[in-house]
């Protein structure tokens, strides 16, 4: 895979895929299979519930039964509508994996209103516009740094000497954590996040006990900060909100891990992502080194193209009447971001990536309604950083991707594991 081939798609299947997902009967459609998206193979199933059964049940999976929601509009309405379709952890949480991962802990994002909103606003203020204007110095200055380190004409790992490396000193920073412990911070986003099946996964006992060493670290933090005048950083405005200054360790844990989650594998997969849309897609990267200031129009694009995030689980809280379909109260309810940014009804050529695309920001990659991603400008603003400051130091397209990158074996999270690029001036 290099800058010389001929522009692709993510997500193109060849006939063959289509015709052998066209022969499985519909009702036997399994798209919580981690295995589909870590091989990259999900699209066709996604492709045929948009066009045959868009408001499809899934009788089994090792999930327990569910329904899948794939396009656009009905995504937008389910979300549109949290007073019957909950994501308190009570009623099952945010995750295909009953209680928020299967951890048992309760996150702000798991809640409904009211005392979601009152939980979201305490730690607002550190991803208030101000405060971006404020950090975007520090995070040009560390890209600058990160990319200088790398090697030319050398295969190397661009998921971790790039995409964890920047994504983590931005954690670290919004937290106040210690910069020399750093590594600890994602290295509790991989545990906390690791589905059954996965290289990450030892047992249910190993992430317990790892993620009591995350809400030890932490309560030490917080019990520093709290003594001391309320300063810019998560701990420290959690610690002085009158809405979170009262959390149960378990609330605690379940907000840290939802912040690290959320700053740590989403923005750091969108970044491995926009490598390898550029290199798969060399018109592209040619029209971005002609026209610089396509960055800002190509950063949503690449969260899109990529939807970092690929799936989110609600309960419904009453019999519904969706695409046809009657959901039961108490029926687990699947909307897949995923499916819904490639919705062709929705997205013009969805399938395609397009950099200065005229409505880019027309996606469900940051979810809608009061659940909308709080760190959403953060992200973009990583990504465009990076992206103004490699067209400074290599103006012309030289970055590709070597062979295919191993993939994150998951149904929640799209990402990935390792990603060998080269970078030939």
């Amino acid at each position: 895979m290099n800058t010389n081939e001929n522009k692709v798609t993510e997500s193109a299947v060849s006939a063959s895929v289509k015709n052998s997902v066209a022969a499985i009967p519909l009702d036997e459609i399994n798209v919580s299979d981690p295995r589909l998206f870590q091989s990259n193979s999900i699209w066709a199933y996604f492709e045929r519930l948009r066009n045959e059964d868009p408001v499809h049940y899934c009788k089994e999976s090792e999930f327990g039964p569910f329904w899948s929601i794939t396009k656009y509009k009905d995504v937008m309405e389910v979300e549109m509508n949290p007073a019957v379709f909950s994501s308190a952890t009570e009623n099952g949480g945010i995750t295909i994996i009953d209680g928020n991962l299967g951890l048992g802990v309760e996150m702000f994002i798991g809640m409904d209103n009211p005392e979601h909103d009152k939980h979201r606003k305490a730690v607002n203020p550190m991803l208030s516009a101000a405060t971006l204007a404020r950090l975007e110095g520090t995070i040009r200055e560390r890209t600058r740094k990160v990319l200088r380190g790398l090697p030319i004409g050398e295969t190397f790992n661009g998921v971790e000497r790039v995409s964890i490396e920047l994504t983590t000193l931005m954690l670290a920073t919004l937290f106040d954590f210690p910069l020399e412990d750093r590594k600890l911070l994602t290295h509790w986003s991989e545990v906390a996040t690791a589905m059954p099946g996965s290289q990450a996964f030892i047992s249910d006992e190993y992430k317990k006990q790892e993620l009591d060493k995350c809400l030890e670290y932490f309560t030490r933090l917080w019990k520093e900060r709290a003594k001391l005048p309320p300063a810019p950083d998560f701990i420290s405005m959690m610690a002085h909100s009158d809405a979170t200054n009262k959390m149960t360790p378990d609330q605690f844990l379940g907000n840290l891990i939802l912040l690290i989650v959320g700053g740590n594998d989403t923005t750091r997969n969108s970044m491995s992502a926009s490598i390898l849309a550029l290199s798969q897609n060399p018109d592209q990267y040619k029209k971005l080194c002609a026209n610089p200031k396509l960055v800002e129009s190509m950063v949503p694009e690449i969260i899109r193209w990529q939807t970092p995030l690929a799936s989110m689980r609600r309960t419904a809280l009453a019999d519904y009447e969706l695409g046809g379909k009657t959901i039961k109260k108490g029926d687990k309810v699947m909307m897949w971001y995923v499916s819904a940014n490639r919705d062709e009804e929705a997205i013009e050529t969805p399938e395609e990536f397009i950099i200065d695309r005229r409505r880019p920001r027309q996606h469900l990659a940051f979810g809608f309604g009061i659940h909308r991603c709080l760190g959403n400008r953060l992200a973009e603003m990583q990504i465009q950083v990076l992206w103004e400051e490699i067209l400074k130091l290599w103006p012309e397209p030289c970055i590709s991707v070597v062979g295919e990158p191993k993939r994150v074996y998951s149904c929640i999270l799209r990402g990935y594991e390792e990603m060998l690029v080269q970078i030939n001036p």
